[in-house]
C-alpha cells in the first residue's frame, strides 16, 4: 500500500520540481519562457537563447530541444509536447498555438550531409500551424508547412506540406481527408 502509493506521487513530485526550476531557471536561459511553461526532466536542451516558449506550455520528460546556430525554436501558447519528443532546428521551426505533440515525434529541419556524416545541413523550414495534432512517432521533415487544424497520423513521415484540416498518413504521409470532405 505504502510502495504503491509513493510510486503514483513520483509523477506528480517531478512535475512540482520542474514547475520550480521552470520558474526559475529555464525563465532566464532560454529566449523567452513563457508563464505556466513547464519542462519535466528533459533529456537534452542545446541553443536555449535561439528557442521561444510561450505560455502555458508543457514538455513532457524525454524530450530534446535543439536550435543550432543558424536554427531558432518557436514554440506557442498552450501547447503539449509529449514524452521523447525530439525537436531539432537546422532551419527554423515554428510552433503555432494549442498545438497537441504526441510521445515519440521528430520534427527536424536537417539532415547529415551525404559526403560527411559529422556535417549537418538545413533541409527547410518547418511550421505547423495552430490547433494541429501529431500523433506519436510521427516524423516531420525540413521544408514542410502544415496548416491550421490538420491531423497527422500516427506513424507518419511527413516530407511535404499538409493542407488546413487534412489529415495525413502513411510513410511517406498522404491526404486522407480534406477539410472539404471530413
Amino acid at each position: 500500500m505504502i510502495a504503491r502509493t509513493l510510486i503514483e506521487k513520483i509523477p506528480s513530485a517531478r512535475w512540482r520540481v520542474a514547475e520550480v526550476i521552470s520558474k526559475t531557471l529555464y525563465a532566464k536561459a532560454f529566449s523567452n519562457f513563457g508563464q505556466g511553461s513547464v519542462i519535466v526532466a528533459p533529456l537534452k536542451l542545446g541553443g536555449l537563447d535561439r528557442i521561444s516558449i510561450g505560455n502555458n506550455v508543457a514538455v513532457f520528460e524525454g524530450a530534446w530541444l535543439e536550435a543550432e546556430s543558424a536554427g531558432s525554436i518557436s514554440i506557442g501558447t498552450k501547447t503539449y509536447i509529449g514524452h521523447r519528443v525530439h525537436i531539432h532546428a537546422v532551419g527554423n521551426v515554428v510552433i503555432e498555438e494549442s498545438v497537441m505533440i504526441t510521445d515519440g515525434v521528430t520534427i527536424s529541419s536537417g539532415s547529415h550531409d551525404s559526403q560527411n556524416h559529422n556535417e549537418i545541413q538545413t533541409t527547410g523550414d518547418i511550421h505547423l500551424g495552430r490547433n494541429v495534432f501529431v500523433g506519436e512517432k510521427a516524423i516531420i521533415l525540413g521544408g514542410v508547412t502544415i496548416g491550421d487544424n490538420a491531423v497527422i497520423g500516427a506513424g507518419a513521415v511527413v516530407t511535404k506540406g499538409v493542407p488546413a484540416g487534412a489529415t495525413v498518413g502513411g510513410v511517406p504521409a498522404r491526404v486522407l481527408t480534406s477539410s472539404s470532405n471530413a
